[in-house]
């Protein structure tokens, strides 16, 4: 399964924009409880005004809090920042740190967001464990563990150590694209022969294929080998991916209700994302 899921995303990556290792941890904070799209149209206008830790520690909550508005809890997240900010300038000389013990240490920064930073921005091999990885593998069988942590370790020795940056990013590209949370795309999934939860989803191979989303649609359906015809309607009909839904918090998060959401304007509007 591994290596269809190679084939299929041969170009899969970390769907959040950064040029940094703290551009990488302030987006992946920023991502909680909000999608990467959401997160990429902030998140250039946040760099370009605080371009390292120093500028985050001592940053104007106010002005921090508006600039981030947009992605949710952004009191929460704005305190996490600024005490990121201030723990990478007073312990690690403004610089970023390159191992989980410390990453882990940092405000704001949980297991999780510590392995995205580690494969993505370091180089370090590390097993993400979001929503959408968590449900695939109990789906495929490879674990029955439900804790983040416990289900990281156990496919840790499944799949050989170089591979679990990229593993990670398949993963959630399949989940994104075809093995939905509610309707996943059974009959339109190459990994449906050795799914051991196939029938889960729609079956109907023409059902299914106006489940699987993203520019890539055509090439999925051509690799589950459903013919051309349903991949060229594929082409012009398959609904983009939503990078990133939402996913639960490292941090404490108050409920909802305690911050007023952004304006529908805010919602909609902001420059698009940088390039990685």
């Amino acid at each position: 399964m591994n290596r269809s899921l190679a084939e299929a995303y041969p170009d899969a990556h970390c769907e959040l924009d950064f040029t940094t290792p703290l551009e990488l941890a302030v987006a992946t904070i920023l991502s909680a409880q909000c999608t990467d799209r959401r997160v990429n149209e902030v998140t250039p206008a946040l760099f370009a005004a605080y371009p390292d830790a120093a500028a985050y520690a001592g940053a104007d909550r106010h002005e921090l809090e508006q600039l981030i508005r947009p992605t949710g809890f952004f009191r929460n997240k704005t305190t996490s920042l600024i005490g990121l900010g201030t723990a990478v300038v007073e312990r690690f000389d403004g610089e970023l740190p390159s191992t989980l013990a410390e990453l882990v240490r940092l405000p704001g920064i949980g297991r999780k967001t510590a392995n995205v930073i580690l494969g993505d921005a370091f180089g370090v091999p590390g097993i993400t464990v979001d929503t959408h990885f968590g449900r695939l593998v109990q789906r495929w069988g490879w674990t029955a563990l439900t804790d983040p942590v416990k289900i990281e370790h156990a496919i840790g020795e499944l799949i050989p150590r170089r591979e679990w940056t990229l593993l990670s990013h398949r993963v959630i590209f399949h989940g994104r694209r075809v093995c939905h949370s509610r309707r996943p795309a059974c009959g339109a999934c190459l990994l449906a022969r050795s799914c051991p939860s196939y029938g889960v989803g729609a079956v109907d191979p023409e059902q299914a294929a106006r489940l699987v989303k993203g520019v890539e649609a055509p090439r999925l359906l051509r690799l589950a080998g459903l013919g051309d015809d349903l991949a060229a309607e594929a082409a012009t009909t398959a609904k983009p991916v939503e990078p990133g839904g939402p996913t639960p918090s490292e941090t404490p998060v108050a409920p909802r209700a305690a911050e007023p959401a952004a304006s529908a304007a805010t919602d909609e509007s902001g420059p698009s994302g940088a390039a990685r």
